[in-house]
């Protein structure tokens, strides 16, 4: 639902990887930013009204995308997609960074353009620290960006999740994410991605971000 920049892109990337797309608009003029080799089906309505949605195909639908530009529509969409028929994966794409965090609690996932933007921006101008790069809906659980301090170089990274009690779920190297094995090694300008509980990302950052304790 949506068919702005951001609905138009994700339209005809699924669309590449060959998924069955329809796109549901109110605004019929929108649709032109899908351009004239888009096979998906065009659908002119309220992305949250039933009739729209079964004549766009809900019914027997994957996934729900609600990324229109008003969080109320959003998310009201999303919740009929998913408690109305079915639909598993569904996500609504949320402005406001407060209504963002008490959807995830509801169990709709969201995307806060704001925060993720500030977050990115924040991570331009404060390299040090951790950047939550995704929280799962019950807010429970965290993907961090962590940097490590220049201590860490040519220790394993198995040695890196010991010390601070997390898994590193992947790192990126001269990007290209990479998932890491007991034996990989975290070397310079490597990037890491941390998960772990969301309540102890701070001591988490806080021990990569200290040198490595020596030895007894």
């Amino acid at each position: 639902m949506g068919c702005g920049r951001v609905g138009a892109a994700l339209a005809l990337s699924l669309e590449a990887r060959g998924h069955d797309v329809a796109v549901i608009d109110r605004d019929k003029a929108a649709f032109r930013r899908l351009g004239p080799d888009f096979d998906g089906r065009r659908v002119t309505g309220v992305g949250f009204d039933r009739d729209t949605l079964v004549k766009a195909g809900i019914e027997h639908a994957y996934a729900f995308a609600a990324v229109s530009s008003g969080d109320n529509s959003n998310i009201l969409a999303a919740r009929v997609a998913r408690e109305t028929y079915g639909v598993d994966n569904v996500v609504a794409r949320i402005y406001d960074p407060g209504r963002a965090e008490v959807y995830q609690r509801l169990g709709i996932p969201t995307v806060g353009t704001v925060r993720w933007t500030s977050d990115r921006i924040l991570r331009r101008l404060l390299p040090l620290g951790a950047v939550p790069v995704y929280t799962d809906p019950s807010g429970r659980v965290v993907l961090a960006e962590v940097p490590a301090h220049e201590a860490w170089i040519g220790h394993r990274m198995s040695e890196m999740e010991s010390a601070c009690g997390a898994r590193i779920a992947y790192f990126t190297r001269l990007d290209r994410g990479m998932l890491p094995t007991p034996t990989t090694v975290y070397q310079e300008l490597d990037v890491l991605h941390v998960l772990c509980q969301a309540d102890e990302l701070p001591q988490v950052s806080g021990v990569l971000l200290e040198p490595p304790a020596r030895p007894d």
